[in-house]
């Protein structure tokens, strides 16, 4: 097989550091696909439909690559918790989490020419409980607003007590199941 193009359907900076372990080149085209109004039965199928349409958006107008899609989406007692919308909204999804614990679906996809596979990983992740100087500042240091949940797992030791499954799930790529894909698929050795 010659060298294949890889695409990565995103424009998430995490996407890209997570992807670059993996494979050294590829290009980012991000999906300008409408996500608004998708939502699936479960929380994990919501996330591998979201990678879908993602991956599909940017394979219709490259179908000479391999196109990666992701999708991470945080669940709350089966209640999908979004991007905030202020910090409002951050404040009370990070209140509501802490303490307890949550899950963190990535759904991906897979596409290339004979090639469609998607999937999805799920991580459990337990709060420490936050004080609520630490959620304000967190807040306040915008860092909030472009992630699942209102969190980045990797900003901060403090929010996460443990998890259970893959780290780079909650940051918005499982790396060792799309290595494991990728390999499969004959696009890494």
């Amino acid at each position: 097989m010659g060298k294949m193009k890889i695409i990565l359907a995103s424009a998430s900076p995490r996407r890209k550091e997570i992807l670059s372990e993996i494979v050294r080149d590829f290009e980012i085209v991000p999906s300008g696909a409408d996500e608004s109004g998708i939502i699936a039965q479960t929380p994990a199928e919501t996330a591998r439909l979201l990678a879908t349409v993602k991956a599909e958006s940017v394979f219709a107008l490259h179908n000479d690559a391999i196109v990666l899609g992701a999708d991470t989406v945080v669940a709350f007692n089966g209640e999908i918790l979004g991007k905030p919308t202020d910090a409002e909204d951050a404040f009370r999804t990070l209140s509501r989490l802490s303490g307890k614990d949550h899950e963190v679906y990535t759904g991906w996809c897979i596409l290339g020419k004979g090639i469609r596979k998607s999937g999805f990983v799920k991580t459990k992740v337990w709060f420490n409980v936050l004080d609520e100087s630490f959620i304000r500042s967190y807040i306040q240091s915008g860092r909030a607003f472009d992630k699942a949940g209102s969190y980045g797992i990797q900003d901060d030791e403090r929010f996460a007590a443990k998890i259970d499954g893959s780290l780079t799930n909650v940051i918005g790529l499982p790396s060792e199941e799309i290595e494991k894909q990728f390999r499969s698929l004959g696009i890494i050795k």
